[in-house]
């Protein structure tokens, strides 16, 4: 209860510190008469002195069908793609592309006429969302605090499929999922897509009169090469993209309107096991069906704040196999569940310090997130019913779960200062019987010029393990403390890299809330790199050379690894790609050194049309034994094809062979398969089948411990979606799994049936 308590009083003071920030950010509206305005159109951005785009406001009914029949489409501000940003460098592009834009009290509407010079080439099939970057596609790009910093990307497949994305400082948000409206249609003359954003998908600055947006419009053309079709010229030696956008003007008085989406889930679980594992009956270990609500308000124009009582958290998607063989660190996987993935850009930092799939079975949780003038301010708290722990180490790491309630809670504030830098401050906590773990820091970008940037971190933590687990997992009694440093730099242009990086965690440094599976130790790196593009037609459209060297050592000085390190990148026609890296040093593991390590890694990829793609991956490398402490030699190959077969059926096959030798012979040997299929009957409804399979064989008498000398399991799972949009949707699946050993055939352990049914109101 405490925590629960604490976690509000933190939530009602995050929110009036957020009105009092909104309330100062709410300056004067912009002057028209201070601009430049010769004529209609010519207006200038006071900071950047770009030109200003005004774009009509309209009072029309309009319907999103990709027929272009509205009137008002005729007085609409026209804007075309002039400049192909990639591979050519602002050279004119192989397609026309016409984009009119209009707005109205609830949202801002694009039309785009994508012209081709046969249509048949278009490549263009039925997805799921997020999942049509192999087709031709137009994007929207939109800075709507006209802050070079952040932008909302829409975007959209000739028949109109919907991916959307957050891009900003700290990388690219493509988990974000936001509610708008799309179509699409292919034509005699190529293709059409119409968009309509609401405002309530969007946060912008707060003003009576004129607001100024930064946009970009991108169409990308795939064909023998990928063409990206951008527009405005791009700066390949400046690194803020979207402060070389072009500028919108207009939006007097939009308001986001109510801003409040309520989305009720129901969803049920059935799941049986056999008795004895894979022996006896099933019988029935989990029976439920439980409702949960999700409330999201906008209590600002630029400030969410979420709740969920009884919450859904299930993963639709199963987590892809990863072979957990010879490996020294937790295995990482990705966040896909969609209370934890909105606004989570907000959250990053460049140290992992929030991995929020550490939450396990949350029983509730709430979220505030936004930005109001320069300042991005986020928290949110979530009570788990298991608390788990990962133990990091400078080689290797350990984990448990504990059966234990727990109170996790974030608080992150950032602050733009200057043309395009920021600084920021983040504190987490989590909390439980007899436990406790705390850190905060501070981060920073700074970009010294266009070309030039430093980013660093600087944390420090406070943790208070039970004591029956830090006596198991041998870890610090009572209250013990560790600090955590970085600093990266690079200096990046259209041909030169050159970057630095240091970085050091103290041996009792502890992020429970994220993902930092390694402590104790020290790491500096440093490189360069130098590229070549070339316009296509050409044997190369882009090459890129570099070479670096690191240095890892525990905080006693005891050597980790010392190795150089070079690396080969080329693109080229068919959408084909060769990247290639490797190394040469000295390792050291378990107080012995391992001199004269080397390895060489390298990816191959081809699109030779839209309906193939092949992809290998090769690691061939010196790889010590961990299990053993000896030296090995390992060769891992991991290919990967996917087939469009027609408008609507993908498959996905891809497999890992993975083998390590040792003096004594073969080690083991890990094989890992899996197919994905697809039928996608039209943009809201399709039907997947995932099966999974992995297999071990190991000769246990060149191991120290025992171990099983076969082990292999089946993992199945069967799902039909109905998606309207990404709150309003119907799954219904089936998944199920299979041991078998070196005594036992393949059998089946579990099955478990699962449904969800979810419903956005949007008021």
């Amino acid at each position: 209860m405490t925590n629960c308590f604490r976690s509000i009083c933190l939530m009602i003071l995050v929110m009036l510190f957020a009105h009092t920030v909104s309330v100062q950010a709410a300056g004067p509206a912009l002057d028209n008469n201070a601009q430049t305005t010769a004529r209609p159109g010519q207006e200038t951005d006071p900071e950047s002195g770009k030109p200003l785009h005004r774009v009509p406001r309209i009072n029309s009914e309009i319907a999103v069908d990709a027929i272009l029949d509205e009137p008002f489409w005729s007085e609409a501000l026209l804007m075309t793609l002039d400049y192909e940003v990639e591979p050519g460098e602002n050279i004119p592009p192989p397609v026309r592309t016409e984009i009119l834009i209009v707005y109205d009290e609830t949202g801002i509407y694009f039309a785009f006429k994508c012209y081709d010079a046969d249509p048949s080439r278009i490549r263009a099939r039925y997805n799921d969302r997020d999942r049509s970057w192999g087709d031709d596609w137009i994007g929207i790009f939109l800075d709507t605090f006209n802050s070079g910093r952040r932008d909302y990307g829409y975007i959209c497949n000739p028949f109109g499929i919907q991916t959307d994305m957050i891009e900003s400082e700290e990388g690219s948000d493509h988990a974000w999922d936001a509610i708008w409206d799309s179509a699409g249609r292919i034509t005699d003359e190529g293709y059409i897509v119409e968009v309509a954003i609401p405002f309530n998908s969007l946060s912008f600055q707060r003003s009576e009169g004129d607001q100024i947006w930064g946009i970009d419009l991108v169409r990308s053309y795939p064909r023998t090469v990928r063409h990206h079709i951008g527009l405005f010229s791009r700066d390949r030696s400046n690194n803020c993209y979207m402060c070389q956008a072009e500028k919108l003007v207009g939006f007097a008085n939009v308001d986001p309107g109510k801003n409040l989406e309520i989305a009720p889930t129901l969803s049920g679980i059935f799941v049986q096991e056999r008795e004895g594992w894979t022996e006896g009956p099933f019988e029935e270990q989990e029976k439920t069906f439980d409702p949960g609500v999700t409330v999201r308000w906008g209590f600002t124009p630029n400030l969410t704040l979420s709740g969920t009582a009884n919450p859904d958290f299930s993963q639709v998607e199963a987590d892809v196999v990863q072979l957990d063989i010879n490996e020294q660190f937790t295995l990482f996987y990705p966040e896909k569940r969609p209370f934890f993935l909105e606004g989570f850009d907000f959250f990053n930092t460049r140290l992992n310090t929030l991995h929020t799939r550490t939450f396990a079975n949350p029983d509730w949780g709430f979220k505030v997130s936004g930005k109001e003038g320069k300042s991005a301010i986020g928290l949110f708290s979530v009570q788990d019913a298991v608390t788990n722990l990962i133990f990091p180490g400078s080689q290797g790491s350990n984990d448990t779960s504990l059966d234990m309630k727990s109170v996790g809670s974030v608080f992150r504030f950032r602050r733009d200062v200057g043309g395009a830098s920021n600084i920021g401050v983040i504190a987490t906590d989590r909390e439980g019987e007899d436990y406790y773990n705390r850190m905060g820091g501070l981060d920073a970008t700074l970009k010294i010029t266009p070309k030039d940037q430093i980013r660093f971190q600087a944390l420090g933590s406070a943790t208070s393990y039970p004591d029956s687990v830090a006596s198991d997992f041998d870890q610090s009694e009572g209250r013990f403390g560790g600090s955590a440093f970085d600093f990266f730099y690079l200096h990046g242009t259209r041909t030169l890299d050159v970057y630095a990086e240091y970085r050091q965690i103290s041996p009792d440094f502890r992020a429970d809330l994220g993902f930092m599976p390694q402590a104790d130790y020290r790491y500096a790196e440093a490189g360069w790199g130098y590229t070549w593009n070339h316009d296509s037609p050409n044997w190369y459209t882009m090459l890129n050379f570099g070479s670096g060297y690191e240095h890892k050592e525990q905080f006693d000085g005891t050597l980790l690894h010392r190795t150089g390190t070079f690396w080969f990148n080329y693109r080229g026609p068919l959408q084909s790609r060769l990247d290639a890296n490797g190394f040469y040093g000295t390792v050291q593991y378990g107080g012995i050194e391992f001199a004269d390590q080397k390895g060489i890694h390298f990816d191959i990829e081809v699109i030779p049309t839209g309906s193939i793609r092949l992809f290998t991956c090769t690691h061939i490398r010196d790889q010590i034994d961990y299990a053993n402490v000896q030296p090995g030699k390992r060769i891992r190959f991991h290919p990967e094809a996917e087939f469009k077969l027609g408008r609507h059926l993908s498959l996905n096959l891809n497999h890992t062979y993975d083998r390590l030798d040792v003096d004594g012979g073969r080690l083991y040997t890990a094989n890992v398969s899996r197919l994905r299929a697809v039928y996608q009957f039209n943009s809201r409804m399709f039907v997947r089948a995932i099966v999974q399979y992995l297999d071990y064989e190991r000769t246990t008498s060149l191991y120290i411990d025992d171990v099983e000398p076969k082990d292999s399991y089946v993992f199945n799972q069967f799902l039909f979606s109905y998606k309207i949009n990404p709150q309003t949707v119907l799954f219904l699946g089936y998944s199920d799994s299979y041991y078998g050993d070196y005594d036992i055939d393949l059998i089946q352990t579990d099955r478990t049936f699962f449904m969800k049914l979810g419903y956005a109101w949007v008021l």
